[in-house]
């Protein structure tokens, strides 16, 4: 049995306070990744911080005609509020692609940022895992790693990122307010997540101390082509063997400007600056898509068990792109592909 301390917080300077200096210690808002690590005796915090009754529910339009997006807010929330599925449908589409209507209904936007790698090895202590205890190995490169990286992997780990809104978010080019004892600061989602490394026990660039705020998001929404394709074992309540979000711009026929990353693929939402310049003034075909494609798995390498995920990757890749174009997005409700 895990012993720890419990305290609710009163705002977000005693949030902070509370968590300053105390490095065992987790925030806990929905808690639907965090006790089920504290179950499985991953995680065993000394303190949690209860940070759900924050006044960061809150989902706002920006003076820029952006989105700013409470930590708090709920997934379900976020997926049908009037401004998000209007504006910003590929995150509307990404959020319902996720878990559970009951799981949904509690997990904050904040945690979802924030949830960690679903890896049986990572869950497992029996098993050595170098995101758990660094310096003890990956038991996931020479065991079953069906469900792994194929990109961005490291000697030191090959787990992938379990989240489907930030792939959407990452499309979106969103940002992440932060607060902690030196005052606030924004990160951009693209340097938010890190690679592994030889440091894969940090899954993110935010400090121990610091607290997510809020998520922005700017005016491009992609709200005419958009899609958020997910491959995976079943049709609900399952990770992605492979996602893609697409947010595409046409002008005359071309592509004015494409975007478009990976989910399931590496250890944070994956983009690749080449391939989106390849889009660039291209017209909207199988051939563009497929050339894009090839830049993208350039560098993916197999592990035994999840090869398949290459192929599979380049023709989600197609497809969501193919969605994208025609502006017909992969429906969240009715499973079947498009």
């Amino acid at each position: 049995m895990i012993d720890f301390q419990y305290s609710r917080a009163s705002d977000v300077a005693d949030a902070v306070r509370q968590m300053t200096g105390n490095p065992s210690a987790k925030f806990i808002a929905g808690g639907t990744n965090l006790v089920d690590l504290m179950k499985m005796d991953v995680e065993r915090p000394t303190k949690l911080i209860d940070v759900s009754k924050l006044p960061l529910d809150k989902v706002e339009e920006t003076a820029g005609r952006g989105l700013r997006i409470g930590a708090l807010v709920r997934n379900s929330d976020l997926a049908y509020h009037p401004l998000v599925e209007q504006r910003y449908p590929i995150l509307s589409s990404a959020l319902l692609a996720g878990a559970s209507p009951q799981l949904r209904n509690m997990a904050s936007v904040g945690g979802n940022l924030l949830q960690r790698t679903r890896c049986a090895y990572f869950y497992d202590i029996a098993t050595p895992c170098n995101k758990r205890e660094p310096g003890s190995g990956c038991a996931a490169i020479g065991g079953l790693n069906r469900m792994h990286a194929i990109l961005g992997t490291s000697d030191a780990c090959i787990a992938v990122h379990p989240s489907d809104m930030c792939v959407a978010l990452a499309v979106l080019e969103a940002k992440v307010h932060v607060t902690g004892p030196r005052g606030e600061r924004v990160i951009a989602l693209a340097d938010f997540h890190r690679l592994p490394g030889d440091t894969p026990q940090r899954d993110t660039n935010l400090e121990a101390d610091e607290l997510v705020t809020a998520i922005e998001v700017p005016p491009q929404g992609f709200a005419r082509n958009y899609t958020y394709l997910k491959i995976r074992d079943r049709l609900s309540y399952a990770f992605a063997l492979v996602s893609v979000a697409v947010g595409l711009e046409l002008d005359g026929g071309a592509i004015k400007e494409g975007r478009l990353a990976l989910g399931g693929v590496a250890h944070k939402p994956w983009r690749n600056a080449q391939a989106e310049a390849a889009l660039r003034g291209r017209p909207p075909s199988e051939a563009t898509f497929t050339q894009a494609a090839d830049v993208i798995l350039r560098e993916a390498k197999g592990l035994g068990h999840n090869g398949f995920k290459i192929d599979l990757a380049r023709r989600a890749i197609i497809r969501a792109l193919s969605q994208a174009a025609r502006g017909t997005p992969q429906s969240q409700s009715n499973k079947k592909i498009a």
